[in-house]
């Protein structure tokens, strides 16, 4: 490895290596360059922009998904970090060879056009360059004192996303509510439960912190629960509802409504619903009015985890997901996934950013104490609107997006194979689909196996997906949904061409195939020895 072969070696005299480097070590100012040096950070820059095109230009020939076992890195790098530079005074040239030979091929390549296992991270040129130069501003803009413009700017761009979303006035800093930039959806889910938590604790005291009851569905992310433990919720006060395949996996508002009623019957407190647009699994739509018609009156906060799809309501035709969005109390989304943002990059906003403020202000320390605030000045202190105090400059980065880019076939295919179906509607840009349980009983039908056993058919469906992905020339995933395995092809990818999703489908046909005679094999081996 360039950058890192470097070992110290005794000196032919016999001196110890410390002592050689305490002999002949120059002084510390001789080995370190100024380190925002304009013309050698030009320079730098220009290797570091042309390693990226490259590598754009070249990630459709990279397999998706590495073949890697875990400490394959480890094993080519030295314990111990460089004590100086390398030799020739390019370390960053030598670095970035060893990004190319050594870190690439245990890359998952998320923008790869053939990446079609997750929600995308949708990057752009602006979106990366963006994020270039909130870098170098590298500012830290938790109150308004400490950087007013990244303040302010991020309060204008949370309102033109929300204005682009269609989201109710009341959510935006012009009609009462607020928005602002965090990470992820987790980091959201756990701002608005403990906003939830200590309004509803300052309600019934907090002695009864162990009565208090959240809601989801068993199709809401994990990332839920974890934010609930967090937050102090008991685990057993979680409560998953089932969703069903006839309601398409939506959270039914008649089951929340008996799940609420039984926990108040049993003397619980009902505190929090988080629903969802665009559910993991299968881009299932929670049913926002009537799951805010079912708790109205019972202080419940309800939540909008919309990740994937919310960003769809910049599109007329996918407003319908968010109906019903102007009763909920807060509403999230990752701009990071359809909106060109580069990662990270989750946008919430609240209906009363005060509940947010008086769980999670910090006021006592004078250093973070913003005059402005003291003299009445109406200004946002972002440290109080989420739990970590460090802050990114991640408005810049969005507002660069919206400035430049503005604002405003799978199905088929596989239909057309009649050994697939598509078991669940098609939401968005989410195809789920799985080898028919008519394909899996042909096998077994030698030995009279059930044909609406799913066992079987789910197994099948297992092997083609790991069938697919070791191919590199796809990466697809996969779901458990009313007992049944479905691969999930989720495109959305920026480099992502109709070229590529046929060729992914072909991947998936000539696997299917030879899954299938796999396994007819094995049954036809099995009928020999049983006779």
């Amino acid at each position: 490895m360039a950058i890192l072969n470097h070992g110290d070696t005794t000196a032919a005299s016999g001196t110890s290596p410390a002592a050689a480097a305490v002999n002949v070590a120059p002084p510390m100012h001789s080995l370190v360059q100024p380190v925002l040096d304009a013309d050698e950070f030009r320079r730098q820059g220009r290797l570091v922009v042309d390693f990226i095109a490259d590598y754009y230009t070249r990630i459709d020939e990279y397999p998706v998904r590495p073949a890697v076992a875990p400490g394959f890195l480890a094993r080519q790098l030295p314990e111990a970090a460089p004590a100086r530079p390398e030799p020739g005074g390019d370390a960053l040239a030598a670095a970035l060879r060893d990004v190319r030979d050594l870190i690439l091929p245990g890359v998952t390549h998320w923008q790869s056009p053939r990446h079609f296992a997750h929600f995308a991270t949708t990057g752009s040129n602006v979106g990366a360059l963006g994020e270039a130069l909130a870098a170098g501003l590298n500012i830290n803009p938790f109150t308004w004192a400490a950087s007013p413009a990244a303040t302010e700017l991020e309060v204008v761009v949370t309102d033109w996303l929300g204005k682009a979303l269609h989201l109710p006035e009341r959510l935006l800093f012009s009609g009462g509510g607020g928005g602002t930039l965090l990470g992820t959806s987790c980091e959201a889910m756990l701002c608005t439960l403990v906003a939830a938590r200590d309004r509803k604790l300052a309600e019934i005291g907090e002695e009864r912190m162990g009565d208090l009851v959240v809601y989801c569905s068993d199709q809401t992310h994990f990332s839920f629960r974890k934010a609930a433990r967090i937050a102090g919720i008991r685990r057993g006060n979680c409560r998953e509802i089932p969703t069903s395949r006839e309601s398409g996996f939506a959270l039914q508002p008649r089951t929340l409504l008996a799940a609420v009623r039984a926990d108040e019957a049993a003397g619980r407190v009902p505190m929090f619903l988080c629903a969802t647009v665009g559910t993991t699994p299968t881009a299932a739509v929670d049913p926002l009015r009537e799951l805010c018609a079912a708790v109205a009156g019972r202080g419940v906060w309800v939540h909008v985890d919309a990740a994937y799809a919310g960003a769809a309501c910049v599109c007329p035709e996918f407003r319908g997901a968010t109906a019903g969005a102007e009763a909920v109390d807060s509403f999230s989304t990752n701009p990071h996934k359809w909106l060109l943002a580069n990662m990270d990059c989750c946008a919430l906003w609240v209906r009363r950013p005060e509940a947010l403020t008086a769980a999670l202000g910090t006021d006592h320390d004078v250093i973070l104490k913003d005059p402005s605030s003291e003299r009445g000045g109406g200004v946002v202190d972002y440290k109080d609107w989420q739990v970590a105090l460090s802050r990114r400059f991640r408005a810049l980065k969005l507002w660069l997006v919206l400035r430049c880019h503005g604002v405003e076939g799978l199905r088929g295919l596989v239909r057309a194979d009649a050994r697939f179906e598509v078991p669940v509607p098609r939401q968005f840009a989410l195809v789920c689909f799985r080898l028919r349980a008519a394909a899996a009983a042909a096998v077994g039908e030698k030995r009279g196996r059930d044909r609406d056993n799913d066992a079987e058919p789910n197994e099948l469906n297992r092997r083609l997906l790991e069938a697919v992905n070791a191919t590199g020339r796809a990466y697809m995933s996969s779901a458990v949904v009313g007992g049944i395995y479905v691969l999930r092809c989720a495109i959305g990818n920026s480099l992502t061409e109709e070229r590529h999703v046929r060729e992914a489908w072909r991947v998936v046909q000539e696997q299917a195939t030879a899954v299938l005679a796999a396994a007819a094999c094995t049954e036809e081996r099995a009928v020999r020895s049983a006779r």
